[in-house]
């Protein structure tokens, strides 16, 4: 990824006591001009699998179409479900062998299944880092920084909840480049649920 290149928006995964939630704003911007209010960046890949993005759009479809895709020939070749580490070792190899010509994007996988968590945060050239938490984008610099400091080992869904609305409307606050709202994605044991909170 070239050292300028910071995708724009904000992106977060972090793992709670009960399983793993992937939040993310939705605006769209191209430079100081935004393209869209209302653009999901935050996805469903499997029923225990989900990801979240920041960075150009097309990019980020065109590695959800080889997500899904790599994760249902899985299925219908083993007959089990993958888990998140297998998939973002797939998507890793599909940003890796575009090194040439990058995928633009940034990318943060989170998965539970059979009691294991998973968040792995990726760049543009399928770099892959395990965490507790992750952020991505352009929001990152002001989300670590409360992370950090606010996180704790497996807090309860209203807790983990709160933290991920106020990291986000902190990032809102400051970076031009996100805002409009946040989605997110809770994925516990047996249930995965989407939620919207637009503030």
């Amino acid at each position: 990824m070239a050292a300028s290149f910071i995708p724009g928006a904000t992106a977060i995964g972090a793992m709670y006591a009960d399983g793993v939630v992937l939040a993310a704003d939705r605006r769209a911007s191209y430079g100081t001009f935004i393209l869209s209010k209302n653009v999901r960046k935050v996805f469903r890949v499997t029923d225990t699998i989900g990801l979240t993005s920041a960075g150009m759009i097309s990019d980020t479809q065109t590695i959800l179409r080889e997500a899904k895709y790599g994760a249902n020939m899985f299925r219908l070749q083993t007959n089990r479900e993958m888990n998140a580490k297998a998939l973002a070792k797939l998507i890793s190899n599909i940003l890796f062998s575009n090194r040439l010509a990058p995928l633009l994007t940034q990318i943060i996988v989170g998965g539970f299944d059979k009691g294991e968590k998973s968040i792995i945060v990726m760049d543009a050239l399928g770099s892959i880092i395990e965490d507790k938490y992750a952020a991505a984008g352009s929001g990152s610099e002001l989300s670590l920084g409360i992370l950090e400091a606010t996180y704790k080992d497996d807090m309860s869904y209203e807790d983990v909840k709160s933290l991920i609305l106020r990291t986000v409307r902190s990032a809102l606050e400051r970076d031009s480049a996100s805002g409009n709202g946040i989605d997110m994605l809770f994925i516990s044991k047996g249930k995965t649920w989407e939620e919207f909170s637009p503030v």
